[in-house]
């Protein structure tokens, strides 16, 4: 079932309970191909999810894909020169708490927990997915751990790379007979654009298109959009990083 949905105003009271325990997945630096640039995680698609998800109650604990320090893409850091992401105020005010510094400063290598421990896994874009999760076996079996327990199984912009090769303990492709969303040709179109080179090595809608039996979808370039489909949670690109924890957060109340 597809489902779009805006920010609610989720109150966690300081005392109260834990409702559970989310899994992020973030990419560990890398350099870009294309481009030569440091790459890594985006930021907003970190602090959106993490504020709805904290917000909401839940612990969040957050690895990568080869552990220890993580870097945001510097278009993503709302103090960064070019202005980019200036108006990010979630990232910003995140930016100035020593609990975020410490959550950045020496994560856990992905391979080191155990899905049973989770009540639901989030992977965080950015322009290190694409090297850095693609292809990569280890996240697609501990995705496919979460999603084949029924657990609610996000996903955002670059990181749905993922999804172009992750399968379902049958074997099949975890995408088959799904509905769902990635990085768009438009949006790449514009990123491309703004810095004058191809930043990508592929495109995840073109790769997603070639997949037999199942539906990518994609709305207006950068707005807000999330889908549901079962417990396969898919966000389009770093504005729908919070609509995108919403569905994980509803899933996991009607799970109870």
């Amino acid at each position: 079932m597809e489902k779009v949905k805006e920010i609610n105003n989720y109150v966690h009271f300081h005392g109260a309970p834990l409702k559970g325990k989310i899994l992020m997945v973030a990419s560990s630096p890398s350099v870009s191909k294309q481009t030569g640039w440091p790459i890594g995680f985006w930021a907003a698609e970190l602090t959106h999810p993490l504020r709805v998800f904290q917000e909401a109650g839940y612990e969040v604990e957050l690895v990568s894909t080869e552990g220890g320090k993580l870097i945001m893409d510097g278009y993503s850091n709302p103090t960064d020169a070019s202005g980019y992401s200036a108006n990010d105020v979630i990232s910003l005010g995140y930016m100035q708490q020593k609990s975020f510094d410490d959550m950045l400063a020496n994560t856990k290598k992905l391979t080191e927990v155990d899905a049973k421990n989770y009540d639901a896994i989030f992977l965080v874009g950015g322009q290190g997915p694409m090297y850095t999760f693609k292809g990569n076996k280890d996240l697609e079996k501990l995705f496919g751990a979460f999603y084949d327990a029924g657990k609610p199984s996000a996903a955002v912009c670059h990181s749905t790379t993922l999804l172009l090769d992750a399968k379902k303990s049958n074997g099949e492709l975890l995408v088959k007979g799904k509905t769902w969303t990635g990085f768009a040709n438009a949006e790449e179109d514009f990123a491309d654009q703004a810095v004058g080179m191809k930043i990508q090595p592929y495109r995840i809608e073109e790769e997603a298109k070639k997949i037999e039996g199942t539906s990518f979808k994609v709305a207006a370039p950068f707005s807000s959009y999330a889908i549901a489909d079962g417990n396969l949670i898919t966000g389009q690109q770093q504005n729908s990083g919070a609509a995108a924890a919403e569905l994980v957060v509803e899933l996991l109340k009607s799970s109870k």
